[in-house]
């Protein structure tokens, strides 16, 4: 949702399924979480000037589009997004702690907030009833800012309290049968808030199907479905239109962008089907992702993911690879909460390939040096292809340095870098 059309866009998509029992998920508007994340690092700088220039702009941004969704400048839409960005000046105004991504998660997820309360005033003001609910009182999760990690048994309890009302509400009572909620955001048994990770609105919406067993999850996205590749990459991109669970974990895992990594699990348990459609065209029938494995490896998928930092690891005592240095590894890694995409081992070494992070890879890498050598580069590309065709990897790599190749049988993974031309 990146305007107003866009907003009217959603209205007239769920005025499609109105007389159903619907609970609506909603992201924050445009590049909005970019802007935020702009706005923490500002405020963990103590940038005055810039955190607040930042802060206006994003305040202002969604003014406008409630200026152009309702007439009435006193229509309660700008109560609550007056509201919300009060509490944030406020916050604002306090010293930082210590801890980059508490602080993230308090800041970031203003931008769901305050999305979902122009949604659901704009649904009402066009006759779709629908109750507002925080997600933060749904989802419960653990203390991992950045990427909390859900409780499978509080959750599915708070869900059903909160929303089967809701649900199971008859035609004519004063319950409206949609309810509507924020993706991406959780909160601690404490009520800290907590967010799921990027993209992690299509998370949510698996969590709250999982916990309500719902018929099914759509996912709406600006592209016609599931593709086998990036169209901004690849202009022959096509449509998958039926994958299995299974095949869709694998490309979420190894970084499509159309599908958080752990959607499809909890859809999976319950044998929920996942749908993918068009937010612009939303006659196209789009991708199903259910049990079905027939056509997974039908048509090669091809994975770009960049801004990748690869680091070989060497013991400083010229020993072995061997269990007891890869588990002070391993653990570095879950200290500072980095994900590997990539990783291969030698005798005398240990490469791994990650996304770079702002505040994690360099403190990871200190880590690393106080008991390993270790060399790096970043700025890399990792390149995954499932199913793939040996012509087509010639292709892939023009022009590029192979740093590290990994094989299986369905899948390669190339981590490259450009070749410089002197």
């Amino acid at each position: 949702m990146k305007d107003p059309a866009a907003v009217r866009n959603v209205a007239s998509v769920i005025q499609q399924y109105s007389d159903k029992s619907l609970v609506v998920v909603v992201s924050a508007m445009g590049k909005i979480t970019n802007a935020l994340e702009a706005l923490t690092h500002h405020y963990m700088d103590r940038a005055e000037e810039p955190m607040m220039e930042k802060f206006l702009e994003i305040k202002n941004f969604h003014l406008q589009i409630a200026g152009d969704l309702f007439d009435n400048p006193k229509h309660p839409a700008f109560f609550h997004i007056e509201q919300v960005f009060f509490h944030l000046l406020r916050y604002l105004q306090e010293p930082p702690s210590r801890n980059y991504n508490y602080e993230y998660d308090r800041i970031v997820s203003t931008g769901e907030i305050v999305s979902s309360y122009i949604v659901s005033h704009f649904l009402n003001y066009v006759g779709i009833a629908n109750q507002w609910y925080d997600a933060r009182k749904l989802i419960i999760t653990d203390s991992s800012f950045r990427d909390a990690s859900v409780d499978w048994i509080l959750t599915p309890q708070a869900v059903s309290k909160a929303l089967k009302p809701y649900m199971e509400a008859a035609p004519g009572s004063n319950k409206p049968s949609i309810v509507l909620t924020q993706g991406f955001i959780g909160a601690t048994t404490q009520g800290f808030t907590t967010t799921l990770g990027r993209e992690g609105s299509d998370y949510t919406a698996a969590i709250l199907a999982y916990s309500l067993k719902a018929r099914e999850v759509v996912i709406w996205k600006d592209v016609p479905g599931l593709l086998n590749a990036d169209p901004k990459i690849h202009n022959d991109a096509c449509l998958l239109p039926n994958i299995s669970y299974q095949e869709a974990i694998e490309l979420a895992y190894y970084g499509a962008t159309v599908i958080h990594p752990k959607t499809i699990k909890p859809l999976l348990n319950k044998n929920i089907p996942l749908r993918v459609r068009s937010f612009a065209n939303p006659e196209l029938p789009g991708s199903i992702i259910n049990n079905h494995s027939e056509n997974d490896n039908r048509i090669p998928s091809y994975i770009w993911k960049t801004n990748q930092v690869m680091v070989s690891i060497f013991p400083k005592d010229f020993s072995f690879i061997a269990e007891k240095n890869l588990s002070r590894i391993f653990s570095d890694f879950a200290k500072h909460s980095i994900k590997v995409n990539l990783m291969q081992s030698s005798a005398i070494s240990f490469s791994v390939c990650f996304d770079y992070d702002r505040i994690n890879t360099p403190a990871l890498l200190d880590d690393l040096k106080k008991n390993f050598n270790i060399k790096y580069n970043n700025g890399l590309k990792l390149i995954t292809v499932r199913h793939y065709d040996k012509a087509e990897m010639e292709k892939l790599v023009e022009n590029c340095q192979i740093l590290l190749e990994q094989k299986s049988r369905t899948t390669l993974q190339l981590v490259t870098r450009p070749i410089q031309v002197v």
